[in-house]
């Protein structure tokens, strides 16, 4: 059997093993539907088939969570959610759908858009059935990247700029997961609960290396290799990995070398394990923006990003969606976050590239302004403001009870990673801007501040202020800045049937017995990122695929299995072979 040349520093995934050289011996295990990847989308898809009366394995190349349990745990729903009544907004699927119509481009057709939002209502119901609390306190101050405890109910997107917002009044729709800290761990611990108590038999610390196809394509299972339960590899891996999950924020290239080891331990010491599914496969892995050589080929403007996800974002699920000729598209789509609030005054100020010229909108959500820095500007701004502003954004920082993670970056942005100037054309001159362009850009931008014209980027009145007590100040907002790390996460992925979630081919058609959900799926959050839309995308699009997959069933005509072809497929799983498979 040739191998698949699709490989990443963490993974290898193979070309798919032919059933018809299997004998029934051969199987470990078998259940009506297997889900690969237990984060958020795998556990809503594992729920949604075990409630079919389906029999569900949960496969996890770690101990489950993924993204998902590093997440702020925000889902977002509209349409009238309860919470949003309590708080007093009034909020229609039709307005969520207006307002996703733009963020989203088309990345999924109306139909799909539509029901996602019919359906926003009962999802988040749905969680709560699971465990999930949320509530209806709204921080003050208006827009915040992620709200501080005892907040739950925020507006998360971009709901609140001009530009963006619909023709009816914006609504809060980024329900915060009720706990402390960062929420998704507070989420995922729900939904691996419930998943326990349906009886979804999980098998862990197992990574898929291959599909299992019949005669006929079809997808009926997958080859894991799984590290035996309690032997000290598996406790050892279980450290690494929890490792390299809790400082990746603090120590990313330590931690990409723990990555290193973790593959190691597993080419050393994971054992073959084929399970069988008798209806479907789901892949549910998550993205892969850990995966060096996919970013490298498509998304190479993001290679210098800060790493949003997990270690399982491999890219993993999409490869085996691939290696049985799984279509994907948007892979060069990636998610940079550049937010810049708070401090709630920082979109005061101006972003200017190198040259000093201004090129968006300061109030958009991080990842509308993340976008055109990395892919248009070279990955490298300025954030100006005036002697006024900075002094209001330190204040800000010191005493606005945001979050650590929001204020110790903010404060050592403006305190250390700064460039000063007693005017604008010497501040210009110390940052190596072109000259005259950043005075041209702020006495524009101070004509619209003082209400005597429009703003040339549609920068609302209520976040214009007059930038012209000096000194000036400049603060690198660039990729590149270790004190101010700019996030990225992927986008794109396999492209599936809308109704069901089934992986579609190149020609468009679907591969029978196999689906696909969250972050490895196309969806609708596979065009640009705002807060909650993934984690929405995982329930909508995970409850569809375990829907569909249960509803699956065993292939017409079963393969014919060979007792003289076993010894072949022995030998392709000798240690010889398997130990030279890069991970």
């Amino acid at each position: 059997m040739s191998r698949s040349r699709n490989t990443s520093s963490n993974s290898k995934i193979l070309a798919p093993l032919q059933a018809d050289r299997l004998s029934g011996r051969d199987w470990h295990d078998t259940c009506d539907v297997l889900v690969i990847g237990w984060g958020a989308a795998g556990a809503c898809a594992a729920l949604e088939a075990c409630s079919t009366g389906a029999h569900v394995i949960v496969a996890d190349r770690f101990t489950g969570g993924g993204a998902s349990a590093k997440s702020g745990g925000v889902v977002y729903a509209g349409g009238g959610t309860r919470h949003q009544q309590a708080a007093g907004f009034s909020d229609s699927s039709q307005a969520m759908f207006d307002y996703l119509k733009h963020e989203t481009q088309g990345v999924v057709s109306d139909t799909t858009l539509q029901k996602f939002c019919d359906d926003s209502v009962s999802n988040l119901n749905w969680l709560e059935g699971h465990g999930a609390s949320y509530a209806h306190s709204v921080p003050p101050g208006g827009k915040t990247s992620y709200p501080s405890d005892g907040y739950f109910l925020y507006y998360s997107g971009n709901e609140l700029v001009p530009s963006h917002a619909g023709t009816q009044s914006p609504a809060p729709r980024g329900h915060r997961t009720v706990g402390k800290g960062q929420c998704g761990a507070v989420l995922y611990g729900h939904l691996k609960d419930a998943c326990l108590r349906a009886g979804v038999q999980p098998l862990l610390q197992s990574a898929a290396r291959r599909l299992v196809v019949d005669g006929s394509g079809r997808v009926i299972g997958a080859e894991l290799w799984s590290l035996p339960e309690g032997s000290r590899a598996a406790r050892l891996h279980a450290r690494l990995a929890a490792r390299a999950e809790r400082l990746q924020n603090f120590a990313p290239g330590y931690c990409d070398r723990l990555r290193q080891k973790l593959s190691q331990l597993e080419r050393d010491h994971g054992q073959p394990v084929l399970i069988r599914a008798r209806r479907g496969v789901i892949l549910s892995t998550g993205g892969f923006i850990f995966n060096r050589e996919l970013i490298r080929d498509y998304a190479p403007d993001f290679r210098r990003n800060f790493k949003v996800g997990a270690t399982g974002c491999d890219g993993s699920g999409l490869l085996l969606g691939r290696s049985v000729g799984g279509k994907s598209e948007r892979l060069g789509r990636v998610s940079a976050w550049r937010f810049i609030n708070p401090p709630h005054c920082w979109p005061k100020g101006i972003v200017v590239n190198t040259n000093g010229q201004r090129f968006c909108n300061e109030e958009v959500y991080g990842a509308t302004l993340g976008q055109p820095l990395c892919e248009e500007q070279g990955g490298q701004a300025w954030l100006v403001l005036d002697a006024r502003l900075r002094k209001q954004a330190i204040r800000q920082a010191l005493f606005g009870g945001y979050w650590w993670f929001q204020t110790l970056p903010a404060l050592a942005l403006m305190l250390f990673k700064v460039r000063k100037g007693d005017n604008p054309d010497q501040l210009a001159n110390a940052c190596g801007m072109q000259a005259g362009e950043l005075s041209c850009a702020l006495r524009a931008y101070n004509t619209a501040a003082r209400g005597e014209g429009p703003d040339a980027f549609g920068k609302s009145q209520g976040s214009r202020q007059v930038l012209d007590k000096g000194p000036f100040y400049a603060c690198d907002i660039s990729v590149g800045n270790p004190i101010f790390p700019l996030g990225a996460l992927t986008l794109g992925g396999l492209k599936v049937d809308e109704s069901n979630g089934a992986v579609l081919d190149t020609q468009g058609l679907p591969i029978a017995g196999l689906f696909s959900a969250g972050r490895t799926a196309i969806g609708v959050a596979s065009h640009l990122y705002i807060s909650g839309l993934s984690l929405a995308d995982c329930v909508f699009s995970g409850r569809r695929a375990g829907l569909s997959a249960s509803c699956g069933s065993e292939p017409a005509r079963d393969a014919v299995y060979q007792s003289d072809q076993v010894d072949a497929f022995a030998s392709r799983l000798a240690p010889t072979e398997a130990t030279g498979v890069t991970l």
